[in-house]
């Protein structure tokens, strides 16, 4: 019978790792040295070799192992709401013709999701016109759709017809304020430098977003921070900030009475939405194309702002949202997945558990002998320390998209990022265990004539014992707040909600993911807890 390999694993581990002898103690190896027969509980219990290895075990054991999924047509999105909609409408009529369909949420911002498509970890996508030829091709001469369309084939890359309404940027104040201090326009803003501006984060760092807009404008404010796009217009309304980058088919403008600022030197372009999609889809899946080529043209201005609306004002489900205006508009009648608030909890767990348990497994197996490697290796002692550290101080956002060109998007390069988090407290963990080992316990067993190998297994690592499971305990820790993030690259887990609660404004979302998260980082600190009393 052939294994699995999380059977396999379980098996190896259990046969190589748990192999005592009738006297119940773990073998280390052949020593004839009265030393090396001595019961390890009158130091910590239970041998080195054992605790690793049940706690392996039971990372395997608690971590769902995923199976080669077959080949199906991959959509993305961004993070905000109305892209969200978009790649809901095309995924639901897609599948509605039989195509199976994986569909990749809140992926994050226009550069993860070009680059996602170019690597082909997503083949659709929906973005803008005005993006693609400033942000994307980072071209302001592109004059026309046709000439866009060429420009993207360069990448085989190709773009729908425009879907009927544009999405542009525009500059928002508080209606009050903004009369009160008589400003019209966007050129009016360089009279009140004092105003606070808050922007979304991709808007602030993109040529067609505040960089152009401030220079184009000759705009100096004092004060301009970045924020969540949903976030910002919380912020307007308390009046914490007080100009902010809009959608102008945001359904918050009206709800929150903003004045739009006219664009009076005409600097932001059209954004016509529209799907990129991979080129090689017309061969592989030509249904794909034809679904696509339906869509164009067909939702207007009015009628995407309404469906906005229902998502971010009315807190419809963009699933139903989306199956109701595909009914409304094509005819058919989609299939839409419900699911609780257990159920929710139980996926999100399961992918949690999958994103801590493999990365901090993976971490455990190269930590510690990369910290008893700087114990015995002088010479390279400071380079693996270092190295560690380094790693430590990378801003977690900024490790997970470094990981996508290597791993593409999805669990591969959040459990990659969370290895190399979780390496630092076992390393120094491990070395500093060793090292602070009295002088007398070593000389003793050197005086002994024991091989290296034996000081080691029987004497080095059982005293360090305690101080590496403090260390795998504070990774293990660190290891289950940092995953939310993985949410971000569409890795799941107890992200998925606070992501969709930000973009949503709804906070029993954010603590549906939130609280489960605070949860198992307690249990899995009273875990370890356990286990260094029992080695006390």
């Amino acid at each position: 019978m052939r294994l699995s390999p999380h059977k396999y694993i379980i098996r190896f581990l259990s046969r190589k790792l748990l192999r005592n002898d009738k006297g119940g103690r773990t073998k280390f190896g052949s020593c004839n040295h009265p030393i090396c027969h001595l019961d390890l509980k009158e130091r910590s219990k239970d041998g080195v070799k054992n605790f690793l290895a049940t706690l392996l075990l039971l990372l395997f054991l608690l971590t769902p192992f995923k199976t080669e999924a077959r080949q199906a047509i991959k959509v993305g999105s961004k993070l905000f709401t109305e892209s969200v909609i978009l790649g809901e409408i095309s995924s639901q009529l897609i599948e509605s013709e039989g195509i199976e369909v994986e569909y990749y949420d809140q992926l994050g911002g226009t550069r993860i999701l070009w680059n996602a498509l170019q690597q082909g970890e997503i083949d659709i996508y929906p973005d803008y016109t005005g993006t693609i030829a400033q942000e994307i091709l980072q071209e302001t001469s592109v004059n026309s759709f046709e000439e866009l369309q060429e420009r993207l084939a360069a990448f085989n890359i190709k773009a729908t017809q425009p879907l009927g309404f544009n999405n542009t940027y525009a500059l928002g104040m508080r209606r009050e304020q903004a009369e009160k201090l008589n400003i019209e326009t966007i050129s009016d803003l360089k009279k009140h430098p004092g105003l606070k501006h808050g922007y979304s984060n991709e808007f602030i760092d993109r040529s067609d977003g505040w960089r152009g807009v401030k220079s184009a404008y000759n705009l100096s404010p004092n004060s301009v921070i970045g924020l969540d796009h949903d976030l910002a217009y919380r912020g307007l309304e308390s009046g914490s900030i007080d100009v902010i980058d809009l959608y102008s088919t945001d359904a918050e403008i009206e709800y929150y009475d903003i004045k739009v600022l006219a664009d009076d030197r005409g600097f932001f372009p059209e954004y016509q939405a529209v799907f990129l999609y991979r080129k090689d889809i017309e061969e592989r899946a030509p249904d794909v194309i034809r679904v696509l080529k339906q869509l164009s043209g067909s939702i207007s201005e009015s009628a995407m702002v309404s469906m906005n609306a229902k998502v971010k004002l009315e807190g419809m489900d963009s699933q139903v949202v989306a199956s109701n205006f595909i009914r409304d508009n094509f005819g058919v009648q989609t299939q839409v997945s419900s699911s609780g608030i257990w159920d929710r909890l139980w996926v999100n767990t399961l992918g949690h558990l999958y994103l801590v348990g493999i990365s901090l497994g993976l971490a455990i197996l190269i930590a510690i002998p990369a910290g008893i490697l700087a114990v015995k290796v002088p010479a390279i002692e400071q380079a693996i320390l270092g190295i560690v550290g380094i790693l430590q101080t990378i801003p977690s956002l900024a490790l997970l998209v470094f990981m996508i060109p290597l791993f593409g998007i999805g669990s591969l390069p959040a459990m990659a990022a969370l290895f190399l988090y979780s390496l630092l407290p076992i390393v120094r963990n491990t070395h500093s265990g060793i090292t602070n080992i009295p002088h007398r316990t070593m000389e003793s067993a050197y005086a002994l004539g024991l091989p290296n190998s034996v000081i080691l297994k029987k004497i080095e690592l059982p005293l360090a014992m305690p101080t590496i499971l403090a260390g795998i305990k504070t990774s293990a820790v660190i290891n289950v707040g940092t995953a939310t993030l993985g949410a971000l690259i569409g890795a799941g887990g107890y992200g998925q909600p606070i992501l969709t609660g930000i973009r949503l404004d709804s906070v029993p979302l954010i603590l549906e993911g939130a609280i489960p998260a605070a949860v198992l980082a307690l249990l899995v600190q009273g875990f370890f807890d356990l286990i260094e009393k029992k080695l006390s």
